[in-house]
């Protein structure tokens, strides 16, 4: 009689490396099921009684060294494996779970090779060692524990439903003040607040020439770093969306600038991701566009009675994707609106160069657009930093419609940096005002050059 394959209870709360993991489970035999909270994970194993847990430690509810702990009281979980997939390294870490009775401890970027023949060799002896006394255990401990179980099962669920609901933890400050048990339905909270979006290009042609594996690796690196540098400038990491990431900013009066010392420094954390590359099997370098707006806010859960979700809306949320949409078409880095720049309270810590100002679709109020260039400590272009003197002098002619003089200094922008597309882009302006022909590139409804 054939076996079911082996049932792997995949533990995290970054929906990356719960996808690539799933498909790295699939490819080998085994059955994946997913969890993305320490409570989820506890009550998922308690009704599944899984072959393997892999689990992460570092999530917003229970923490892995908790879950595990939870898990080796239980008689039903106790002798399930366990195997850390950490991002923690260090041997504090290490030691804690070996303590927790884990039976492997993997830090990331983790070697596939290595946890796949781990995983084959613990369910192999996970197997000789429960074969003989495992339906026996368990239906003992279903008889003596079931009514204790049921009553404190209802209070878990309880919990373990409204913590699943708010991923990341800073939200509950705002909408649950009270604890948890005052979540409803509605709790928001209006603020001033700045909005992030990242988004890497031509993630899906990279992803098409790996494998699950590989992209997984690389990816899980690069999220990690851009996370980092996000949460050291007082930022967090609303939702990942695809291979995009959406970040608040929320502290007072000093949000603005967090944002645009965080999107520097996520360029910066790029450049030497992309140094070391080749270990990931990437032939060319990620690129990743960045987009920065200010404005109110309303920081809230959204959803029904039976499922919610927490989340940001208003325009600084929409105005924000659009304008990370647009460093596509500028050929730029970081693209953030006036709004941000006349926040900032430390602006000359950071260079900056005003590119446009146009009208979003649906709206009556002009943005002006800044491309940031990097800071006194970090420069992201350095060739637009040499050419700023006369691209300030194409600008200042172009507002005042002197597009002659302005198509000149634009040129001598081009020839020294041949890749400006901004400069570029206003030698094509600056011909068709010259020819009387208005500009054939149109960038979203209600475009105004100048």
């Amino acid at each position: 009689m054939l076996m079911p394959p082996p049932r792997i209870l995949i533990v995290d709360d970054e929906p990356s490396n719960l996808f690539l993991l799933e498909e790295l489970m699939k490819s080998e035999g085994y059955t994946p099921f997913l969890a993305t909270s320490g409570t989820q994970a506890l009550k998922i194993a308690k009704d599944l009684l899984p072959d393997l847990i892999l689990l992460d430690i570092m999530m917003p509810d229970i923490d892995g060294f908790e879950v595990c702990k939870r898990l080796r009281e239980d008689r039903e979980l106790q002798t399930v494996p366990v195997i850390f997939l950490t991002a923690l390294e260090d041997e504090d870490s290490r030691l804690r779970g070996l303590e927790m009775m884990g039976d492997d401890y993997f830090t990331k970027p983790i070697n596939i090779n290595l946890v796949i023949k781990k995983i084959a060799s613990t369910l192999r002896l996970s197997q000789l060692r429960s074969q003989a006394t495992q339906s026996q255990v368990r239906q003992q401990v279903k008889e003596q524990t079931k009514r204790q179980i049921s009553a404190a099962w209802e209070i878990n669920e309880f919990l373990s439903e409204k913590f699943r609901l708010f991923v990341p933890e800073q939200f509950l400050d705002r909408i649950a003040p009270q604890g948890v048990e005052s979540i409803q339905l509605g709790n928001a909270r209006e603020e001033e607040l700045t909005i992030l979006f990242c988004d890497i290009r031509g993630f899906t042609a990279i992803a098409e020439s790996q494998t699950p594996s590989e992209t997984f690796e690389w990816l899980n690196v690069f999220f990690t770093q851009m996370n980092q540098a996000i949460a050291a400038n007082q930022g967090f990491i609303d939702k990942f969306l695809g291979d995009a990431i959406m970040a608040v900013f929320d502290r007072p009066g000093e949000h603005a600038q967090d944002a645009i010392a965080a999107a520097v420094m996520m360029q910066q954390r790029l450049s030497e991701f992309n140094a070391e590359r080749d270990q990931y099997q990437l032939q060319n370098p990620v690129n990743i566009g960045i987009g920065i707006h200010s404005g109110k806010g309303i920081i809230g859960t959204v959803g029904s009675s039976y499922r919610m979700d927490s989340t940001v809306i208003g325009d600084v949320v929409n105005t924000a994707s659009r304008l990370e949409q647009l460093t596509k078409l500028y050929g730029c880095s970081i693209l953030v609106s006036s709004a941000v720049i006349n926040r900032l309270t430390n602006p000359e810590l950071y260079a900056s160069r005003w590119i446009d100002r146009m009208m979003p679709r649906g709206k009556q109020e002009v943005i002006e657009l800044y491309e940031v260039l990097g800071s006194a400590t970090y420069a992201l272009h350095e060739a637009k930093w040499r050419s700023q003197p006369d691209f300030e002098q194409g600008i200042q002619a172009w507002q005042q419609e002197n597009f002659q003089i302005a198509l000149s200094y634009f040129r001598q922008v081009v020839e020294q940096n041949p890749v400006d597309a901004i400069a570029s882009l206003y030698i094509e302006r600056c011909q068709a005002r010259l020819n009387t022909v208005l500009p054939a590139k149109a960038i979203w409804d209600g475009v105004k050059a100048g």
